[in-house]
């Protein structure tokens, strides 16, 4: 016995590009979004100075991850920043008193 594809298969998702060309001609593309992404910040570009040997032991490093060297200082910067929230939870909140004037 034959068999021959259903006629109402799934209907094709039209492409990233496809998206945005019919939000260019004023279409309503919400159908395409479910909602439950996050928006992500924009980037910002900046400059940062780094010695010689600084860059030769990032350079080192990325080669050592087949990574690019902004790959590696934008994973040390948020392992270093994480690091840090960790332990500013794990501190005790200072309070000032006003009588003594001192922080206990």
């Amino acid at each position: 016995m034959k068999t021959t594809r259903n006629s109402m298969s799934a209907k094709t998702i039209p492409s990233a590009e496809q998206i945005a060309e019919m939000a260019d001609s004023g279409e309503n593309i919400t159908r395409f979004f479910s909602g439950k992404g996050r928006m992500m910040q924009p980037i910002q570009r900046v400059n940062v100075d780094f010695t010689g040997t600084m860059l030769e032991e990032l350079d080192r490093e990325a080669m050592d991850l087949n990574i690019s060297r902004q790959a590696v200082i934008k994973t040390l910067l948020r392992r270093a920043l994480d690091e840090q929230y960790v332990a500013a939870a794990a501190r005790p909140a200072m309070k000032y008193t006003a009588v003594r004037g001192k922080l206990i």
